[in-house]
């Protein structure tokens, strides 16, 4: 995708060919900024702190932070230490556990000596898959949104979307919002319905400004209107992204999700979700009751940040003092409320059966 009308990931190498550069999307939209990563703990911060966001992209951090240890210890303790130390950083994305234990089961047996070059060349290959992926995803959920458009005869589809799952927070296209660039490229009237995303804002700081960088029209909105829009017949599909979806369909997304998957359910509103393979959970079967959801600094609702009058960023309080905080950053929404799944693979029906049929090697 494009910044300013350059060509961006999220995540690449450095010109010197060790060092790892991200965009830093704790500063957007009001500046961009670009982060060099130079070890493992500068990875952990990354992701712990937000720099990096999105179950793809925080998978591959973790791959470009096993490389950064690599590069400085290769020996079997460190290897255990990093894998827990990134581990640690972000309970919730499986997408996390994936490249950690992918890395683990390649470099485990090789030779201490092996191990750098390897985990380089691995960590690109997985950044340059999830692109794949998520074009993938792009194709075929663009095609939903071409079926609504013929429907409509070619009147505007109106999407809404919930927190951020574009390309900021994969390597490059993003999982729901790729059917969206992919139709908008191929001159579909597409118009998006963007979250605000209370906490932290990424609906109205990410996803509003990547949007606006590819030109796609779009619209903020406070994140209890949503299903008043679907009342109105203003929201023809909701597309959303994943951190985390079980075998058999529940999907985790940022908190606020599993509520507009109750106001589209009761307004007869398809709810897609962009699912890239490496973030389903084989392992869980029940995802209100396994998925554990994190819980994150209360900062983040208690302070917002934006700019002031005079043009500069600044952060303010909004809450009273004393006042006790809870900060869920993630909710479950069941299976049943799912429309559908879309994959790199095609769209699947949100059970088991259906995502067993697109992967049959998981069987």
């Amino acid at each position: 995708m494009k910044v300013n009308g350059v060509p961006y990931r999220t995540i690449w190498l450095a010109e010197d060919g060790w060092g790892v550069e991200i965009i830093d999307q704790t500063k957007l939209p009001h500046e961009f900024e670009i982060v060099r990563m130079e070890t493992m703990p500068d990875a952990a911060v990354a992701i712990k702190d937000m720099l990096v966001r999105g179950a793809p992209l925080i998978g591959a951090t973790a791959a470009c932070g096993v490389a950064l240890a690599m590069r400085e210890d290769a020996s079997d303790a460190n290897l255990k230490s990093m894998y827990d130390a990134l581990f640690a950083t972000r309970p919730t994305a499986v997408n996390l556990r994936w490249a950690l234990d992918d890395l683990n089961a390649l470099l485990t047996p090789l030779p201490e000596g092996d191990r750098a070059a390897v985990a380089y060349r691995r960590a690109a290959e997985i950044c340059d898959e999830d692109v794949e992926i998520c074009s993938n995803i792009g194709d075929h959920g663009a095609e939903i949104i071409k079926e609504i458009a013929a429907r409509k005869n070619g009147g505007t589809v109106n999407v809404l979307t919930h927190c951020n799952a574009g390309w900021l927070a994969a390597v490059d296209w993003g999982t729901a919002l790729a059917p969206i660039y992919k139709a908008f490229n191929a001159g579909i009237d597409v118009h998006v319905w963007a979250d605000e995303t209370r906490p932290r804002n990424q609906g109205a700081s990410l996803t509003a400004w990547e949007l606006g960088q590819h030109g796609v029209p779009h619209t903020v909105i406070v994140d209890n209107v949503g299903g008043h829009l679907m009342q109105h017949g203003m929201v023809d599909l909701v597309i959303v992204g994943t951190d985390r979806t079980t075998y058999t369909g529940d999907v985790c997304n940022k908190i606020g999700t599993y509520l507009k998957a109750l106001a589209a359910h009761d307004n007869d509103v398809p709810f897609y979700v962009g699912l890239p393979s490496p973030t389903i959970d084989w392992t869980v079967e029940d995802g209100v009751r396994d998925i554990p959801i994190e819980q994150r600094d209360a900062t983040e609702v208690t302070v917002m940040t934006g700019r002031d009058a005079s043009g500069g960023v600044a952060n303010v309080t909004i809450t009273p003092e004393g006042s006790k905080v809870a900060n869920y950053a993630f909710d479950v929404t069941p299976r049943r409320y799912v429309t559908g799944l879309i994959t790199e693979r095609g769209v699947s029906e949100a059970s088991s059966d259906g995502l067993r049929k697109l992967f049959p090697e998981k069987v």
